[in-house]
């Protein structure tokens, strides 16, 4: 890829005719149908460690619903506000789709998301229904309705750099700011998603292991190098996995003051409130470093540009998860804060890893040197795609 590709500036000058402007209501509605179904996947999650089988129309289901109904409705209507009550000129600047249609391209995603989601609702009710509980949390309904999830959380984020892009250097800072805000938002539900569907190489018994930070090298360079670099602030990265960690935590402060019990046998662990999901990453450290390289080197070479990204990346989130992680194995770590008392009711709360780094998943010595070096090299490959995806990024104006 050319060095010369047109990058957006970090800093935007306000123009002197710069205007307060509206930003368009789908593109809150899909930030808030986000945010839906990040806590309703979240709440499922600790749903199913507390209570068990849930229905089609359990709390956490509803809340990941409503995102899809928001996002849907509200990107409906500006398609078809679009394709039938606006200018030529609007339509050429819009997507056009099925012959009459024209729409932005977050809001086909939040659209398509929308559809996936709701199909898979009495899809995966039938499922449970004919096959019983899910052995894998990958079943065909749940496959669709990650999909569909994934979808509007995107098309949320691009929704809103499809606005920050086209009103650039031209609104106020007022607008300016809420644009930041609600891109760093969108970013950080897209990166509370993909951490759960990845969560389970990051079990705190497992952070001993080299296979945790190849799978971290991969998928966490690959979503906050792309905010980093077409981000409309200089903390992008920063601000997105703070967000990612402040949803996360709230999630474990707030869900064990509510009741719950469990409903399905067999019960070998006796609990009375829900039991949250995971203490978030510690991402910010390692997304703070991936910033500060990108202000300072973000013209050199592509290639060495990743590569340093994942030097970055590694230096700064392995050694500090890795004694971080041992920290929460202690008793220090059990009270309320960090959540170490959950556990489901259907495991045992004796079971000899609870509180311990399972042999299983243990690196050291070579092993764990070889491993690293392997990491370095899938996060600079994973690194110099999504400084490819970044740069489209920044060039999103439909």
């Amino acid at each position: 890829m050319s060095q010369t590709a047109v990058m957006p500036p970090i800093v935007e000058p306000v123009s002197h005719s710069a205007r307060s402007v509206s930003i368009p209501a789908y593109v809150y509605a899909s930030v808030f149908a986000s945010l839906c179904i990040a806590v309703g996947l979240l709440w499922d999650i600790s749903w199913h460690m507390s209570v068990g089988r849930d229905g089609l129309f359990s709390p956490p289901h509803l809340s990941m619903y409503l995102g899809a109904v928001i996002a849907g409705v509200f990107s409906g209507i500006k398609v078809l506000k679009t394709s039938f009550f606006s200018s030529e000129e609007e339509k050429q600047a819009s997507i056009p789709f099925w012959g009459i249609f024209h729409g932005s391209l977050g809001a086909l995603f939040c659209i398509w998301g929308a559809f996936a989601m709701l199909t898979s609702a009495p899809f995966d009710d039938w499922w449970h229904n004919t096959y019983g509980l899910d052995v894998k949390i990958l079943s065909p309904p749940h496959l669709v309705l990650g999909l569909g999830m994934m979808m509007i959380q995107f098309g949320a984020m691009v929704s809103v750099l499809a606005v920050q892009n086209n009103l650039k250097g031209t609104v106020s800072t007022k607008t300016r700011n809420h644009l930041r805000w609600l891109f760093a938002l969108s970013a950080g539900f897209v990166l509370v998603m993909v951490y759960t569907i990845i969560s389970e190489f990051f079990f705190v018994n497992r952070l001993h292991g080299v296979t945790a930070y190849k799978v971290a090298a991969v998928v966490f360079p690959l979503l906050i190098v792309p905010v980093s670099y077409a981000s409309p602030f200089r903390w992008g990265g920063t601000v997105m996995a703070l967000c990612y960690m402040g949803l996360m935590a709230a999630m474990v402060w707030i869900l064990p003051l509510f009741p719950a019990e469990p409903k399905l046998s067999p019960v070998f662990n006796h609990i009375t409130r829900f039991q949250p999901y995971h203490f978030p990453l510690l991402l910010v450290f390692p997304a703070l470093a991936i910033d500060l390289v990108m202000q300072r080197s973000r013209e050199i070479n592509k290639w060495v540009l990743a590569a340093l990204l994942s030097l970055v990346f590694l230096a700064a989130f392995v050694p500090l998860q890795w004694y971080f992680a041992e920290f929460l194995n202690t008793e220090a770590a059990r009270g309320w804060f960090f959540g170490r008392f959950s556990w489901p009711y259907s495991s045992s709360p004796d079971w000899s890893y609870r509180y311990d780094f399972h042999p299983n998943y243990t690196s050291s010595g070579l092993g764990l040197i070889k491993g690293l070096a392997l990491a370095g090299v899938l996060g600079l490959l994973s690194a110099r795609i999504a400084l490819a995806w970044g740069n489209w990024m920044g060039q999103i104006k439909r």
